[in-house]
């Protein structure tokens, strides 16, 4: 499992998700870019995650980079959960778990609840993983993030 840390560049990739779209890594060079990988649709820590965002959409638009989350459910689970819960970030469909095992964040059969803010020049600028699953980084802490990177 890779230990990938602030400062490393960022490992490419190239997934399917929702909206019929095929993300890469490539397509957001020049942009900042947050990966939040989680451990799954419809749970509740991961719905309380993503319907956050949801509601706080605008702030979500203002921070200057663009957010994707990323886990091993389908294209088709990932459907269903924007659907059902107007969901407002794109979701990466990583069946074989191969983006979460070069991003370090596979424990045993689990994708870990992780985030990654990768610069213009796609070098991770900060990462934070989760050992319990129990928390997630809020829009107020992508602002803060993206301050700091900014200011320092």
């Amino acid at each position: 499992m890779a230990k990938l840390k602030p400062g490393d560049r960022a490992p490419d990739f190239e997934l399917p998700g929702t909206g019929g779209e095929t993300y890469r890594l490539s397509d957001y060079r020049g942009q900042k870019l947050i990966l939040a990988f989680y451990p799954g649709d419809f749970t509740a820590v991961c719905t309380r995650q993503f319907c956050s965002y949801r509601d706080q959409g605008e702030r979500l638009d203002d921070l200057g980079a663009t957010v994707l989350g990323i886990s091993a459910q389908s294209v088709g689970s990932h459907e269903r959960f924007v659907k059902e819960k107007s969901l407002n970030v794109p979701l990466l469909a990583d069946e074989d778990k191969e983006v979460a095992r070069a991003y370090g964040v596979v424990a045993g059969p689990m994708v870990r609840r992780a985030i990654f803010v990768i610069d213009e020049e796609g070098t991770i600028r900060h990462q934070k993983v989760s050992l319990t699953g129990l928390s997630y980084e809020s829009v107020e802490d992508f602002e803060r993030i993206l301050a700091e990177i900014d200011g320092g």
